[in-house]
């Protein structure tokens, strides 16, 4: 188990904790009430600590090593019946953008999400949930399939940023966000996005426009990270801390703002303590949602996930 900085009082008891199973097992002494006792403790400290988190600390559990990844979701939520689909059809297969068919319940469903990688290499082959302009124009390929069909749409958020590379850019990084945009906002079947982890700036947007969006409870969705704003207003990355308050990133804020439709509360200390109560909670709230968007006349629901997007900000003139 990793620990993040904050999260020491709960290392030192479950230290303890295994210190106690292991002599009670090596001596073969009744030690259950003082076990018992001190995973209460644990269970009190752990609400003590995540019932005050600042939003810094957010970002850092939405970056926890041991928290699942898109793959993981969908293989669990699907029952393993998940079939990926691969490619663009005009560059390449990117491996950071995933797709394909799965069962949901008693519904098919076209799965899409960022994939970031379960370790250094697997990161690497992922680029890190960086995706290129194919990844975009891959997603977009598989929500017209999916149209074609007459398939709900599940997309699962979860990267620091579309690719910023060159070859990204030559390609035209811009306009595959930009096409994805339009074009999901126009799709005649239901359409539900959740963040499951980092939601950064177009590069979550791009596959981000749903009838029901939402974040798991500790997430965060912003147009950037707080260390690269840290950077462009400090210079330096000292103040990342500050700049995760004020960029109002968590999905309290965002639901205080209005911009998702709800929150989906994780197991107690985090999703990479209980993925498998992560996942249930992820399945129960897409099909709570999938019944009552299919029943929706494909033109209102057009127009309502319009609406949504365009009451969100404000200006004056």
């Amino acid at each position: 188990m990793n620990y993040l900085d904050f999260e020491g009082p709960i290392q030192q008891l479950e230290d303890e904790l295994t210190r106690l199973r292991e002599t009670a097992l090596s001596t073969s002494t009744d030690l259950n009430p003082a076990i018992a006792e001190l995973e209460e403790q644990i269970r009190e400290k752990t609400k003590e600590i995540f019932k005050s988190l600042t939003p810094w600390q957010r970002v850092q559990l939405s970056r926890h090593p041991d928290r699942p990844y898109t793959l993981a979701y969908i293989q669990a939520i699907s029952n393993g019946t998940f079939q990926e689909l691969h490619g663009d059809r005009n560059v390449k297969d990117d491996k950071a953008m995933i797709g394909g068919f799965g069962n949901l319940g008693n519904y098919n469903c076209m799965f899409i999400g960022q994939q970031k990688g379960i370790n250094t290499k697997m990161r690497q082959y992922r680029n890190f949930g960086m995706a290129n302009p194919e990844g975009y124009r891959k997603a977009l390929r598989l929500m017209k399939m999916a149209e074609k069909f007459g398939l709900p749409i599940v997309c699962l958020i979860d990267t620091p940023g579309a690719f910023p590379g060159l070859e990204a850019e030559e390609r035209g990084q811009g306009e595959a966000i930009a096409r994805n945009l339009i074009e999901m906002f126009q799709l005649t079947v239901p359409v539900i996005c959740i963040v499951i982890g980092e939601g950064a700036s177009g590069g979550a947007l791009g596959i981000g426009i749903g009838d029901r969006v939402y974040m798991l409870e500790n997430t965060w969705y912003s147009v950037i990270s707080p260390e690269s704003c840290s950077s462009i207003l400090w210079r330096t990355w000292d103040n990342k801390e500050q700049a995760a308050s004020a960029l109002k990133l968590t999905a309290e804020d965002m639901l205080g703002l209005k911009l998702i439709d709800g929150i989906i509360q994780e197991p107690l200390g985090g999703a990479h303590r209980d993925q498998q109560g992560a996942f249930d909670q992820v399945k129960k709230t897409i099909l709570e949602q999938l019944p009552k968007l299919l029943k929706m006349n494909p033109e209102k629901r057009i127009k309502e996930r319009i609406q949504k997007f365009e009451s969100m900000g404000v200006f004056n003139e």
